[in-house]
């Protein structure tokens, strides 16, 4: 009997602070003070890097999830699309639940507003994985508002026809809930299997913290993260902005 292949073994990775010492970053006028607690936030960062990816690796490495029950049919600007034609060329398909209910005048301010992220990335996530955003509410409003907000890559679909939202966003359509979600879906062969949902929202949330992903999916928190108020408790986006004074001519 032929003997078991040896493991391999990973190499040993220097610690965080280790590689936070190979910075040679020095700002203008920066304290000694300063440089240790920045050293020290540094060693955070790479830790929290190195733990980004073994969520990741923890994550691709799940087991097969459920078979999908059916080959939910929505609607598109173009007439009815069925899920199994969703995945194009790609083995993975994102959808996304885009809170926009059909008992909503207006869409979700915070889907919006990382919704208009991706439209940006679009082009780039679709050379990877198929990526659809569906919603309740008619196609027909659904386009509309894209068109008013300058969406030009994001492929929307409507779910007002299906059971898709009570299936994988947990939603009531009869009480009026709309729940915003992530979940990816893995085909094989004729195969479609659930492979992950994003399952952290208010029961999971800390106190005194919105409920959210991580990574937290929206570039908006992850810039306001990096400024000295941070994202702050007291404000949201907003579908629209008063116009700035000018002033000077």
């Amino acid at each position: 009997m032929a003997a078991a292949p040896a493991a391999i073994k990973e190499p040993e990775l220097p610690s965080p602070m280790e590689l936070a010492r190979r910075s040679e970053c020095r700002f203008p006028g920066e304290t000694p003070a300063y440089r240790d607690a920045r050293l020290a936030l540094l060693a955070e960062e790479i830790d929290l890097r190195r733990h980004i990816e073994r969520v990741a690796a923890q994550r691709r490495s799940l087991p097969p999830g459920g078979e999908v029950p059916q080959d939910y049919v929505f609607q598109g600007p173009q007439g009815a699309v069925m899920m199994s034609e969703l995945f194009g060329d790609h083995d993975s398909l994102i959808i996304y639940n885009w809170m926009f209910g059909p008992q909503r005048e207006r869409p979700c301010p915070m889907c919006t507003s990382m919704l208009s992220a991706l439209d940006g990335e679009m082009q780039d996530i679709l050379q990877r994985t198929a990526f659809v955003v569906v919603a309740r509410a008619p196609i027909s409003r659904m386009m509309s508002f894209a068109i008013e907000r300058g969406w030009r890559n994001l492929r929307l679909l409507s779910s007002g026809g299906n059971s898709y939202n009570q299936d994988y966003a947990f939603e009531d359509p009869a009480a009026g809930e709309d729940q915003a979600m992530f979940n990816v879906f893995k085909r094989e062969g004729s195969v479609i299997r659930h492979f992950w949902g994003s399952e952290m929202g208010p029961g999971t949330a800390d106190p005194g913290q919105d409920p959210r992903g991580a990574p937290d999916p929206m570039p908006l928190w992850t810039m306001l993260d990096l400024t000295p108020q941070g994202r702050g408790r007291d404000w949201y986006p907003s579908l629209s902005y008063p116009l700035p004074a000018v002033t000077g001519k």
